[in-house]
């Protein structure tokens, strides 16, 4: 028999569905109740520290310490973090438009929350990620770790909402998303927006193109996943690019028309990196790192809550350096140096195929084993050996061993190669290659205009400018001679004698008779002082040391900038047998062309920091060394070397000889302008020199081996008409061609009152009347 089914009331069916919607509204409001809670909680800081009202202000930034030229470039940046922030109307409009329409097209309309995302990433603990929006996406950029599970995830994505939503009320829609570009990592050192339009294609963010900013907007997604540098992602930096091109034509950003001719565009970059070793102007900026160090120590922005100094951090404080290089310039030498130091290297490699101890001359074995003996105990692998604590014996058998390793070469420019070879072999790879300095200056201001420090910086770091000292031969030469014409008032007209001719044992500090003879091995009788220096005539030079005595040559250089502790009182020194660095040799020689006043060289223009505060102006340092007639008149017996001496190249025209069609870069250069300059060349060909002047730039080359024993085998190739007035000659060409430079070609200025007679035209006891006979009886 089937049982009767209880009949239920209408009051029972009512209760129940009331027990139902009661429950609903329980769980309901109870969940809003905990959500409510778990974000007041949150804004407590239960869940984590969140930023107060002040780092939100001035959210905690690595601000990299950018370095400009003098006419606007950015030269190289210091940095932890390679950011350098722009603002709002630095940004295209179709980068703003690219970014809102791939990652939040409702940015302009919500208050920094996408609900529905946000709610499916509570739902699934993250597990399908949150559909962020712009401001979120910052607030995670600026202030939340990354989680390690998916309760955490859940946690963060409430504090980002709560950052997300103070974010809003305190910045502007513009504000948010500049600072989202400018936080962003796009890899390879580019962090934030300028970097990555600098590093891919080496433009300022405000002149990128659409297809370009559709580039960087789509590697905000994944940086590495759609990066357009990479070989393994270039195919899909290019789908993803075609991808935000659609997006932008979807939400009316760009037309169907444009969307279609866009894409069809290939996928174009101008890989350009930002690393310390990268760029132009490499071992500048490596000095003026020093230099940095050196400003911060004296000048401290301020004191910490105990009353310590605090000090400026170039590596995260976004200061702002312009320096006095001009960009223009300094490409202009780095490529002069480049051209030259490939074509010399070719034809010393040649004439080093015989050589049994290349690039080595003139040594015993024992003697190239202790060069390469010092170079292995000064090189990184023995440093790193010996502070592990690694045996002598050990480390020395590591530099017999073969590994892989990137060597640099010449091949149309510096460039590297793989290969396998010893370290110990790797020393004398290196050592074979010659060296180059190059030093521009504007003498009325002390500005540096150009620096070159050595062929490449990454593989040959030693600075050629400011940190190597080498004999600097007959450059010296000029400071003899204004020395000469300031003390007895003499005339370039005045002849002097050309024979043999020495200074006593005894006299002037020497230990026997100094006797010295000229390199071309015979004597000319009767010369002016004109065509003694343009000649570089030693016995000239003898004489003249010997009316006004080395202490007083000292005195004059120590006030023209150059250090003198270790030059000592000798004769010798007239021939150029003291060690200066090419920073001082210009240093120097910027007041002949100064009208006698020298200004100490200056590198940096202004210092000034994150928020547009000036901390540094530089302000010129000058003093009078030599009268302007002194000056003048020494700049004049300069030209001569330009006019008919070793430095006449300049002005001459082509030649079939083989040395002019293989060697001797930018030839013909045929100047017709002013130009006062002195080669300099030392024992053995070991350095090659040529300081060159016009009125308004003063600039010096030095050419020569890493040891004075690596030289070329005679003075063909070894002197410093050779191996260093070329890349003078190739410099100037350019700056010439660049109009805009200013760079002068007028004649120096002459005194009102020159008492001294410079046109040998005019006899003695004319309208020029020298004060002795033009004869000299030393």
């Amino acid at each position: 028999m089937a049982t009767p089914k209880k009949k239920v009331s209408k009051n029972e069916t009512k209760s129940d569905f009331s027990t139902y919607i009661k429950g609903f509204w329980i769980l309901f409001l109870g969940g809003l109740g905990a959500l409510a809670l778990v974000f007041l909680l949150a804004s407590w800081g239960v869940f984590g520290k969140l930023p107060t009202f002040e780092e939100l202000e001035n959210p905690e930034s690595n601000l990299a310490t950018e370095i400009l030229s003098s006419d606007g470039k950015t030269l190289g940046k210091f940095y932890n973090e390679n950011r350098t922030p722009v603002k709002y109307d630095d940004l295209p409009q179709n980068l703003i438009d690219a970014v809102v329409a791939t990652e939040d097209r409702r940015f302009y309309e919500h208050s920094g929350i996408d609900v529905r995302g946000t709610a499916r990433a509570v739902a699934y603990l993250g597990s399908k990620g949150g559909a962020s929006t712009i401001t979120q996406q910052l607030a995670k950029l600026l202030f939340s770790d990354e989680p390690s599970n998916k309760l955490e995830r859940v946690i963060q994505k409430v504090k980002e909402w709560i950052i997300a939503a103070r974010l809003e009320s305190q910045y502007t829609k513009e504000e948010i998303i500049t600072m989202y570009l400018n936080k962003q990592d796009f890899l390879f050192q580019a962090v934030g927006i300028r970097s990555a339009s600098k590093i891919y294609f080496d433009k300022e963010p405000i002149e990128l193109r659409p297809e370009e900013s559709a580039v960087i907007a789509a590697m905000l997604k994944n940086p590495r996943q759609f990066n357009p540098y990479r070989e393994i992602s270039k195919d899909k930096s290019l789908e993803r690019r075609n991808t935000v091109l659609a997006l932008m034509a979807e939400t009316d950003r760009i037309t169907e028309a444009e969307k279609d001719s866009l894409i069809a565009l290939p996928m174009k970059i101008n890989f350009s990196p930002e690393g310390h070793a990268d760029g132009i102007a490499t071992y500048f900026r490596e000095y003026l790192r020093a230099f940095m160090a050196d400003w911060i120590q004296k000048n401290p922005k301020g004191k910490d809550a105990d009353g310590n100094d605090e000090y400026y951090n170039i590596y995260r404080d976004g200061l702002v350096i312009t320096t006095t290089l001009d960009s223009r310039m300094q490409r202009f030498a780095e490529q002069a140096v480049t051209a030259h130091m490939e074509n010399l290297q070719r034809e010393f490699d040649k004439q080093n195929e015989k050589n049994k101890t290349a690039p080595f001359r003139d040594i015993s074995e024992e003697e190239e084993e202790g060069i390469i003996n010092r170079a292995m105990r000064n090189s990184d692998r023995w440093r790193k050996m010996a502070a592990r604590d690694i045996d002598v014996d050990q480390i020395k058998a590591s530099f017999n061993q073969k590994t892989d390793m990137r060597v640099f070469v010449w091949d149309n420019g510096p460039k590297e190669k793989d290969t396998i070879m010893t370290p110990r072999d790797s020393i004398l790879y290196y050592k074979r290659f010659l060296r180059a300095g190059l030093l521009s200056m504007t003498p009325q201001t002390g500005e540096v205009k150009a620096w070159v420090g050595g062929i490449d910086y990454k593989h040959f770091q030693y600075d050629h400018v400011k940190t190597g000292r080498r004999q600097v031969g007959s450059t010296f030469k000029p400071f003899l001679y204004a020395t000469a014409i300031d003390q007895l008032h003499l005339s370039p007209c005045d002849t002097i004698p050309d024979n043999p001719y020495c200074i006593p044992a005894g006299e002037m500090g020497t230990q026997r008779d100094w006797c010295p003879a000229n390199s071309s091995g015979g004597y000319r009788g009767m010369v002016t002082l004109k065509e003694a220096l343009a000649n570089s005539i030693n016995t000239v030079s003898a004489r003249l040391m010997h009316r006004v005595g080395p202490n007083t040559v000292i005195d004059l250089i120590k006030k023209l900038g150059v250090d003198t502790k270790d030059i000592p009182s000798v004769p010798s020194i007239a021939l150029g047998t003291a060690d200066l660095s090419l920073f001082e040799m210009v240093s120097a020689y910027s007041a002949f062309a100064n009208k006698g006043v020298h200004v100490e060289p200056q590198i940096v223009s202004t210092i000034v920091d994150k928020n547009g505060t000036v901390l540094y102006q530089s302000v010129p340092k000058a003093q009078d060394v030599l009268s302007k007639e002194s000056a003048y008149v020494t700049v004049n017996l300069m030209e001569g070397v330009t006019q008919y001496g070793s430095g006449a190249r300049l002005r001459s025209g082509a030649s079939n000889d083989y040395m002019y069609k293989n060697v001797i870069t930018g030839h013909p250069y045929a100047f017709k302008n002013p130009i006062a300059g002195k080669t300099g060349t030392t024992q053995n060909q070991s350095d090659g020199w040529f300081m060159g002047m016009v009125p308004n730039l003063v600039t010096g080359v030095w050419v020569g081996g890493d040891d004075r024993s690596i030289h070329f085998p005679g003075i063909r190739y070894g002197q410093g008409a050779t191996m260093a007035l070329p890349i003078w000659g190739s410099y100037m060409k350019k700056c010439y061609s660049q109009e805009d430079l200013k760079i002068s070609q007028e004649a120096f200025e002459r005194p009102e009152d020159l008492s001294i007679r410079i046109d040998c035209s005019i006899p003695a006891g004319g309208s020029q009347q020298t004060e002795i006979p033009d004869e000299l009886d030393f």
